[in-house]
């Protein structure tokens, strides 16, 4: 990892298995009602397509990524782009966003990671998103 690269974090204890966790990570009725509500399409294997598509503050959104990792129940990872993030759709501006999920004592933390961030500013804002959209996560899962 180079020294100069950012990382936003973000993390949330939920009482609920790590199964209802993972359910709501992957099923796309349950992430609209945590992810702003966010249409989320795919195929949900590893190599496939994204998408991500809504509305925010009157503008139409349509982000996307690639699934790079998904083990059920423990890590779900996917690289990022969006379309209101003023840069250009190409490799070098995607994120990769990692969900870990740690499941004890019948409670499940889920740890977020965004890597490509490139200010102090950057890190704190896409920190702030992800703590909103992990407490919204916790009581979907909780409701």
């Amino acid at each position: 990892m180079m020294t100069d690269e950012l990382l936003a974090e973000a993390r949330v204890t939920i009482n609920a298995a790590a199964a209802n966790v993972w359910k709501a990570l992957t099923t796309p009725e349950l992430i609209k009602k945590y992810l702003m509500g966010t249409n989320v399409t795919s195929t949900w294997k590893v190599g496939g397509h994204i998408e991500y598509e809504g509305e925010y503050n009157g503008k139409i959104y349509h982000d996307k990524g690639v699934i790079k990792q998904l083990e059920p129940g423990k890590i779900f990872q996917n690289t990022y782009w969006s379309s209101m993030g003023g840069k250009e759709d190409k490799p070098e501006n995607y994120n990769l966003v990692t969900y870990r999920l740690y499941e004890a004592d019948g409670k499940t933390t889920v740890t977020l990671t965004q890597d490509n961030i490139h200010s102090e500013k950057e890190k704190e804002h896409s920190a702030a998103n992800w703590n909103m959209v992990l407490q919204k996560l916790k009581e979907v899962v909780e409701g």
